[in-house]
């Protein structure tokens, strides 16, 4: 990475990184938003053509962290950590889903992180957890840190969770990327590594069981998915390929879950890493709980080559 620094404007600026034919422009104002992966001069990211709309409604878009859980809730109540928690349903730092269930924690347009570090392929911001309005939806101290690397032909974000010393801090954070080729959905080629297929009740929540499904690497065709898995093993890698390029999503660490989402009649498909299954922080299903002091380190790439 290059040792020569920028100089640090306002955090509510577009952040721009480039590296070779890649480059990125991510949002530490507005959640450290991914708003822009483009190759040779196409963008890849999805859901990116009105950021304003997108974030006046709570809507994900390009690259967001969903925090602190990722996907729904079953209710606006959860208990995790020894604590009893209460949503207030007129919250502005709360969306909800069509069934009125709480969704991808608090919206990413709600989140200003403070860059600490910046370059010409390297951003590191952090995010302390420590605000009133924020401990009324999540009432566990912490930092969260970020670091957003650009390279000739992948960017890799790793995530820090760092538990304040006030006690434990459970762990449910995820990222929703959405990504989109040339061409005709129909005509991606989609690939998805073996896995676990999460079982879902009435709700389309995961219900506690899980069953096998093989690799898969054909056209995605007219196939919908908005399924829920946990990874065999280190080192998942999911794809998309179309008129000469490939995107790959790889789950280098700390990533145990993930979500694929792709909506038949939409041209995009998101490959989301996941840190636990939807609803964990209310069924306590793959649930990982810090103890005071503790830290637990999450990292992905999107690898992009012709």
């Amino acid at each position: 990475m290059s040792a020569s620094r920028a100089p640090l404007p306002p955090d509510g600026r577009p952040r721009l990184l480039a590296a070779a034919d890649v480059e990125a422009v991510f949002l530490p104002g507005l959640g450290m938003l991914g708003a822009s992966l483009r190759h040779r001069g196409v963008e890849l990211l999805r859901r990116v053509d009105d950021l304003a709309a997108a974030a006046a409604t709570g809507s994900t878009a390009g690259i967001p962290l969903l925090h602190p859980w990722a996907n729904r809730l079953g209710e606006t109540r959860y208990r995790a950590a020894g604590k009893e928690v209460a949503l207030n349903a007129g919250s502005p730092l709360l969306h909800f889903d069509d069934q009125g269930l709480p969704m991808h924690g608090v919206p990413w347009s709600r989140l200003d992180w403070d860059v600490v570090e910046a370059s010409s392929d390297l951003i590191r911001a952090r995010l302390a957890w420590d605000r009133p309005e924020r401990l009324q939806v999540f009432p566990f101290p912490h930092l969260l840190e970020m670091a957003v690397g650009l390279s000739a032909s992948s960017l890799t974000i790793e995530t820090t969770l760092r538990a304040g010393q006030g006690g434990p801090v459970p762990v449910a954070f995820g990222f929703h990327p959405y990504f989109g080729l040339a061409g005709s959905r129909s005509d991606w080629r989609l690939e998805l590594p073996a896995m676990q297929r999460l079982s879902l009740d009435a709700r389309r929540l995961p219900d506690g069981r899980s069953s096998p499904v093989p690799a898969f690497a054909c056209a995605l065709g007219g196939r919908a998915f908005d399924d829920g898995f946990a990874i065999d093993g280190g080192g998942a890698v999911f794809a998309i390929s179309a008129g000469g390029r490939r995107i790959a999503v790889a789950l280098l660490d700390g990533y145990e879950y993930a979500q694929v989402y792709a909506p038949a009649d939409k041209d995009f498909i998101a490959f989301e890493p996941m840190t636990a299954p939807t609803n964990a922080l209310a069924s306590g299903h793959g649930l990982t709980v810090l103890p005071a002091g503790g830290r637990y380190r999450a990292v992905f790439r999107i690898e992009v080559t012709p």
